[in-house]
């Protein structure tokens, strides 16, 4: 299971040429349910419209090149690090979850493409690429889960209650445990397999196809707003926020767990 290729061997009964518009077809999903969010929530509108706003009413003129390393600042660090948790263990089980899913998309595209038969040898590096991908997912996703999220940890909830905010983590954690559970089935040679790679499917078209519904689209979205807060802070506009106080708020900070209920 971690050197062989599930979709590969899926090859034997399910052509590859399916496998690579279903792929197509989930890329469609993220793209078009992104722009219709950005479309039908007007965030485009109100980040424009936020951003000339800093920028007529900053104290300083911010160039070009400013511009550009604000640009570089917050792809290395909300992009990259998350650095907007603080330290902490949601920022941790973010990235867990954040780096294993690109790991698991990215083996995924690569080897429905690339190798999609046993006839072009995979590079081992990818299917353990995949599993890897997948099982950090699942271990930020339920640490997430069951241990930090607000409602749960600080509002004292089961984690059993499901709210519609909730569908892109469960799609998600679903889409990779199925995954997992199909590929081993498929390594075995389980007569099981087929039903878990419908129940994989089902999970994955949930996940890309309900972006409009989900939090999908704020991975996107948060970059965006990183870089327009940082460059308000340059035009010292501060987006008409108030200067920081003497004291630092605590209350629910990183730096003490959330016990307030």
């Amino acid at each position: 299971m971690l050197t062989s290729n599930p979709f590969a061997a899926l090859s034997a009964s399910v052509s590859p040429a399916v496998m690579q518009a279903y792929v197509v077809v989930m890329i469609v999903f993220v793209v078009g349910g992104t722009l219709f969010d950005i479309w039908h929530k007007g965030s485009a509108t109100y980040f424009f419209a936020a951003w000339r706003k800093s920028k007529n009413q900053g104290a300083r003129r911010v160039g070009g090149g400013q511009i550009a390393g604000i640009a570089i600042q917050t792809a290395l660090s909300e992009g990259l690090t998350s650095a907007e948790f603080g330290p902490g263990r949601r920022r941790v089980a973010h990235l867990l979850t954040m780096y294993g899913f690109l790991a698991y998309v990215i083996a995924t595209f690569v080897m429905v493409f690339w190798y999609p038969t046993p006839a072009t040898q995979t590079p081992a590096i990818l299917p353990l690429l995949w599993v890897v991908g997948a099982l950090l997912v699942c271990a930020g996703g339920y640490w997430f889960w069951f241990f930090i999220r607000v409602d749960v940890a600080a509002e004292g909830h089961t984690p059993l209650r499901l709210v519609r905010a909730d569908l892109f983590i469960l799609s998600l954690l679903a889409s990779t445990t199925l995954g997992l559970i199909w590929a081993g089935l498929q390594a075995a040679e389980s007569s099981w397999m087929i039903v878990f790679l419908g129940l994989y499917v089902a999970a994955t078209t949930v996940l890309f196809g309900s972006v409009p519904w989900s939090k999908f689209s704020h991975m996107f979205f948060k970059p965006a707003a990183a870089f327009e807060k940082r460059v308000s802070e340059a035009t010292g506009s501060r987006s008409n926020l108030p200067a920081p106080a003497d004291k630092p708020e605590t209350f629910g900070s990183a730096r003490e767990r959330p016990s307030h209920y």
